[in-house]
């Protein structure tokens, strides 16, 4: 598979074509989409199989990415977004397969999903907004990967020069931390950051899931895009720069070495 990703105009018309909606919101993420893919591709290891698992793909654009290279996609999201017609079009169109999952706490629609059938499962950016119990899921997740098969997770890092940790005001206004109230009760539900990971804390939850889980890339990157509002800040940039733990994102690869243990947690009151 090439290390390469298509112009963002040219991607962006294949969506166009088809009438796909959350243009802005590629544009905004493309970068995102482009590092993921090309950080993965660099250190693949062993994972040499092309059928990928897309949880969280939304109107595709991810997903499309990997598609139009070659990979076997399966997309998972909410059913609202793969009754668009125009999104179930673009996925005819590029042999991605959709599975509509209304409930991933239970991940039912994982049943459609063979065992030992994924090489590669991107969990990005989605982590962030979990606000149930996640192990059922991950059992899921556990049952349909290959051994060998790569997990490649993105999310905010908590500790980021410009995140949530560092807002003292609020914190010495007794205010605390972590979500607003207000924004609990002003924004939908999958909108809000429940959770967001410091990159060790992130390494102890996908130990504590399996002992089968083997780290193969941990990484904190720089902000991916390069536009106006990101120059206006050089200074934070640059102590970004000399100061990896206060990146904005962090890029982890976990890979299932074995299967013989599963997932070990279980929820208890």
């Amino acid at each position: 598979m090439r290390n390469t990703a298509p112009e963002r105009a040219d991607f962006e018309a294949l969506f166009a074509a088809h009438g796909v909606p959350a243009i802005e919101y590629l544009r905004a993420h493309y970068p995102r989409f482009v590092a993921t893919k090309r950080h993965f591709l660099e250190t693949r290891g062993r994972t040499k199989g092309h059928r990928v698992l897309d949880i969280g793909a939304h109107w595709l654009h991810q997903s499309l990415l990997y598609a139009i290279d070659g990979f076997e996609v399966v997309a998972l999201d909410l059913p609202f977004t793969f009754e668009l017609e125009n999104v179930r079009n673009l996925a005819a169109a590029h042999a991605i397969t959709l599975v509509p999952e209304p409930d991933l706490e239970h991940a039912r629609a994982f049943a459609a999903i063979p065992d030992s059938s994924i090489d590669i499962v991107l969990f990005t950016e989605i982590i962030e907004h979990i606000t149930f119990n996640p192990v059922a899921m991950w059992r899921e997740v556990h049952r349909v990967m290959k051994p060998g098969a790569r997990i490649v997770v993105t999310t905010p890092n908590y500790y980021a020069l410009r995140g949530r940790a560092w807002n003292w005001l609020r914190f010495l206004r007794g205010f605390g931390g972590g979500l607003p109230s207000r924004d609990i009760l002003t924004m939908h539900t999958g909108a809000h950051h429940w959770k967001e990971f410091a990159l060790g804390e992130l390494l102890a939850y996908f130990r504590a899931l399996s002992p089968d889980f083997v780290f193969t890339k941990a990484l904190r990157l720089p902000r991916f895009d390069r536009g106006p509002a990101s120059r206006r800040v050089p200074a934070k940039r640059m102590i970004e720069a000399l100061v990896p733990v206060l990146r904005p994102n962090l890029h982890v690869e976990i890979e299932l070495a074995t299967k013989e243990h599963g997932i070990v947690v279980s929820p208890r009151w």
